[in-house]
């Protein structure tokens, strides 16, 4: 067991039981404040602690971090800092999780070392990393055959190659934005199917689809796949993910070649990197895979984790409603199979790559991951805490996930994910 993960570990910092930054987790962000610039930060309670700083005040001297520290821990995105590999990690998480045991003096006692602590209320979290690629895909068995019953055949929801390979998208890089970053409704051709022509014109079926996403955390060569044993080590952690969808503008465009601009134009991800680590002791096994994979696909050992998932929906005049709850242990491909499907053909990583797993559907009407499935295409809707329902998603609407693994009371979370619904232009 690696000894930051120690469930026994406690913090001189004062944290809640139901915190989502326990000792035992430490995930890694970007934030800046008015007086301090862009710096690389761990998740400690309702603090940030402060890597530039530590490293400025010569903590992490004795790890051989090589020439890129300090400067790995002032940038705009963990891309620096994760190309330095899972050792540096490591030792980084490590050296932050001694600072910060309740026995240990050296910051708790000094309050010049204090310094090193900003309160996350006080600073601004930015995108945690920067994406050269992006990749989508459709992993939740529940999803897709939801979504295949309303849309395809309702005796044969599932395309027939669904359950031989992880099924994904190249998507939109430029447009995936961090927690808070408002989403603009987008404009695009819809065709209702009743219509002799298309339109154009905002969406009227503006939808959120609830996801996580992993991050690459090494660059490979062309031509060179990763063995499916071996891909959780080229995954530096995991986010929360909000794939924003226009469902009208989706359905006109999908054929033949898959979603365009029904999806571009906005994701949102926590700011929160939640190492593998960190997850460790949450590993369960995944869903039965029937037929059984290709032999490239095949793990052994489990490489699902068990991390509880929320989406609630608050009106601009109104309370929060919690609309579904679901689990990522739901998801039938694994991050190791997408992993190694994606770069089965050769195909290379770059570090900060970001792999969304597809909505999260469970197998209970409580546990669908989009509005689209909630409410059967809009034609049900989901009532609202302050007396108002939603088939799809309104200009004032702001959209909430969050998550957390949680055993034995310690929990691991991730924070949350948000984003508010604005008119289009």
């Amino acid at each position: 067991m690696l000894s930051a993960n120690n469930p026994d570990l406690r913090s001189w910092i004062d944290i809640a039981t139901t915190s989502h930054f326990p000792i035992q987790n430490l995930p890694f962000g970007v934030f800046e404040t008015p007086e301090r610039g862009p710096r690389v930060g761990v998740a400690i309670g309702d603090y940030v602690l402060d890597l530039y700083a530590l490293s400025q005040r010569g903590f992490f001297d004795d790890l051989d971090l090589g020439p890129h520290e300090p400067k790995m821990f002032r940038r705009r995105s963990l891309n620096s800092f994760i190309a330095q590999g899972r050792t540096t990690w490591r030792a980084v998480r490590q050296r932050a999780s001694e600072l910060l045991r309740h026995d240990n003096p050296v910051l708790r006692d000094d309050e010049t070392m204090q310094a090193c602590l900003v309160r996350q209320r006080d600073v601004q979290m930015l995108r945690p990393v920067r994406p050269g690629n992006y990749t989508d895909f459709y992993s939740s068995l529940e999803h897709a055959a939801n979504v295949g019953r309303l849309f395809r055949d309702p005796t044969n929801p599932l395309p027939p190659n669904w359950r031989h390979l992880p099924i994904g998208y190249h998507g939109r890089a430029s447009s995936i934005v961090v927690s808070g970053t408002e989403v603009r409704r987008p404009n695009g051709q819809r065709k209702a199917p009743d219509a002799v022509a298309p339109t154009f014109g905002p969406s009227q079926q503006l939808d959120f689809e609830l996801e996580m996403a992993f991050i690459s955390g090494r660059t490979t060569e062309l031509g060179h796949p990763v063995p499916v044993q071996h891909a959780e080590d080229a995954i530096f952690g995991l986010v929360l993910f909000n794939d924003w969808s226009a469902r009208d503008i989706q359905s006109w465009e999908t054929t033949p070649l898959g979603p365009f601009l029904g999806k571009s134009f906005a994701s949102s991800i926590s700011p929160w990197v939640v190492t593998l680590d960190a997850l460790e002791p949450f590993r369960v096994a995944g869903p039965v895979q029937e037929p059984e994979p290709l032999l490239y696909l095949r793990t052994i050992d489990p490489h699902h984790f068990d991390i509880q998932l929320e989406v609630k929906i608050q009106p601009a005049d109104g309370p929060a409603t919690v609309v579904t709850h679901s689990n990522s242990r739901h998801l039938y491909w694994s991050m190791a199979q997408q992993l190694a499907h994606q770069t089965s053909n050769g195909c290379n990583l770059q570090v900060g790559d970001l792999y969304a797993s597809g909505t999260i559907s469970g197998p209970t009407p409580d546990s669908l991951g989009s509005l689209l499935e909630l409410t059967l295409a809009g034609t049900r809707p989901v009532p609202l805490s302050e007396g108002t329902e939603r088939g799809f998603l309104l200009d004032g609407d702001t959209v909430i996930m969050c998550g957390y693994a949680e055993k034995d009371g310690l929990r691991i979370g991730f924070g949350e994910v948000s984003g508010t619904v604005l008119g289009t232009l």
